[in-house]
């Protein structure tokens, strides 16, 4: 479990900051929009991106941190 939270953590760090460098270069989608909405949208897509990368940084910090599910 360790390497696969190792795997996360780098994964989730390189879609986090590929994510936030192609959302630079973008045009926001416009406020009060669903999030459906925004969805399509590439800067919507790239925020998408960015929490889920996130999310996944942070689930493989939590599988390095306790390997056998302590």
């Amino acid at each position: 479990m360790r390497t696969l939270g190792l795997v996360l953590i780098l994964a989730g760090a390189g879609g986090f900051l590929y994510a936030s460098g192609r959302a630079a270069e973008v045009e926001s989608p416009p406020a009060g929009i669903s999030v459906g909405e925004a969805a399509r949208t590439e800067a919507g897509r790239l925020e998408l991106i960015r929490y889920g990368s996130a999310g996944a940084a942070l689930v493989g910090i939590v599988l390095a941190l306790f390997p056998k599910g302590r």
